[in-house]
């Protein structure tokens, strides 16, 4: 629950800070949803959304370290020898800000997860919950939950700065903590129409 809540947090201080994505996110599910609540299978139809949804996990890196891991046996991995029993902590924030793989690495930038005909592009350097036989077992429930809560309440409000903040004053530094929150900020949902 806690990388869910803190992702969101991620997700609402991304749209105050980029109201034009927050107004492209909205416009989508206006087209799509209507006044209805989204289901899972409207994820599929709303590139977009899941685009703005995958590059708000990508961007916020929120447990940019994985746990640690043994080898097994000894292992040369890149011309690096690893013998049996060695500790290895992956420092899963070099793929998701690695420049090779990531056009804008250090911009928020949905585009990174979209075609050019605008279609989702799922990435094999998008990797928050981890790689291979060691990823997280609830990565599939994560990405519904994150779609539905992120989609239900762009919705329903509109994002804003508190009185007297403009998007340009958001600190998109990140706060310290067991996974990696935002610095704490005030939020001014307001009901849409």
């Amino acid at each position: 629950m806690e990388t869910t809540s803190t992702t969101l947090r991620w997700g609402f201080l991304l749209m105050m800070k980029y109201p034009k994505i927050q107004e492209k996110v909205q416009d989508e599910i206006a087209r799509v949803l209507g006044s209805n609540p989204p289901r899972t299978e409207h994820r599929t139809k709303m590139s977009y959304t899941d685009a703005v949804v995958h590059e708000i996990q990508r961007f916020a890196n929120i447990l940019p370290l994985n746990l640690p891991h043994e080898t097994t046996v000894d292992v040369t991995l890149k011309g690096y020898f690893i013998p049996k029993n060695t500790y290895i902590i992956p420092l899963l924030a070099s793929v998701l800000r690695d420049q090779s793989q990531w056009e804008k690495p250090d911009v928020f930038y949905p585009e990174h997860f979209l075609d050019s005909e605008g279609k989702f592009v799922k990435k094999e350097a998008f990797m928050p919950f981890s790689a291979g036989r060691r990823i997280c077992v609830g990565e599939n429930l994560a990405k519904m939950e994150l779609f539905l809560f992120f989609t239900s309440l762009l919705q329903r409000f509109t994002f804003h700065p508190a009185p007297g903040i403009s998007s340009s004053d958001l600190d998109l530094t990140p706060a310290v903590g067991f996974a990696t929150p935002p610095m704490p900020h005030q939020i001014c949902a307001v009901p849409r129409a």
